[in-house]
């Protein structure tokens, strides 16, 4: 009996091996590309179904990087591909500023931008991603999850505010329901550091799962916030001449063109 004991335990310290991933490996990943500003590719295999997982995470200094929230339906009604949106506005990098209702123009949550209001109504979604402070002493950027924070109070201390599914909550739980439907994510991220991370998880997969994957991966992810799945899901980064585009299922010929997005620039 204690040889059978001995080689399940030895069973499940492989099992758990090959689900999580080697920190050395992953931390080897994260490559500086800017002051501030580092790059992540990840694998991560999924313990479920034996896919491989591919993660790309943009790490950013919000003490060395702005953000700008830029919406189509502000300047001139035009949606854009994230491309698009990035050179056109000189912008570091940029992904989805949450999702849209069947306009194509109006966010699916709360969004405002200074004195700009996208969409004035706040929905059941339980995070917001806010930065702009109207004062210095404030966090440059939080995800406001309102299970544990005052929204209807912090709101007003922000100047650019949209609202967002909670992935991570302030407990750094995964609350997101397992389901059979799978999809490309991009979302956004803040790690324990304060630094934003912009998410994008090419492989289509359960949001459930690339939770797991997240948590389990060394970046000290504090909360996180969906952004965008399937063909709208976008991500851009700049880089010289070449930059690195990814968008969700359908690749690069089905570029979705979408109407808000929440841009980097240097400060």
């Amino acid at each position: 009996m204690k040889y059978f004991r001995q080689i399940g335990i030895f069973i499940l310290l492989i099992a758990a091996a090959l689900t999580a991933p080697d920190s050395s490996k992953a931390e080897d990943h994260w490559k500086q590309i800017g002051d501030g500003l580092f790059l992540g590719n990840f694998e991560v295999l999924n313990r479920l179904d034996g896919d491989l997982l591919k993660i790309t995470i943009l790490r950013i200094d919000p003490a060395k990087y702005g953000f700008r929230l830029l919406c189509a339906s502000e300047l001139d009604n035009q949606s854009r591909s994230i491309k698009e949106w990035a050179t056109s506005f000189a912008l570091i990098a940029a992904i989805n500023a949450g999702m849209y209702h069947k306009d194509g123009i109006t966010s699916a949550g709360y969004m405002k931008n200074h004195e700009y209001v996208n969409n004035p109504h706040v929905n059941h979604y339980k995070t917001f991603f806010a930065f702009n402070p109207i004062a210095s002493d404030l966090p440059p950027i939080q995800i406001i999850d309102r299970e544990c924070q005052n929204f209807d109070q912090l709101k007003s201390q922000y100047q650019s505010l949209f609202q967002g599914i909670r992935m991570i909550s302030c407990k750094g739980k995964n609350v997101w329901k397992q389901q059979t439907d799978k999809w490309s994510t991009a979302a956004v991220g803040i790690d324990e550091g304060g630094n934003a991370l912009f998410i994008f998880g090419e492989t289509p997969s359960s949001v459930h799962d690339l939770i797991d994957a997240l948590l389990a991966l060394p970046i000290s992810i504090h909360n996180a916030m969906y952004l965008e799945g399937g063909a709208p899901a976008s991500f851009y980064l700049a880089r010289g001449g070449a930059g690195i585009e990814l968008h969700g299922q359908g690749g690069l010929d089905l570029a979705a063109s979408i109407p808000n997005v929440l841009g980097v620039v240097k400060k």
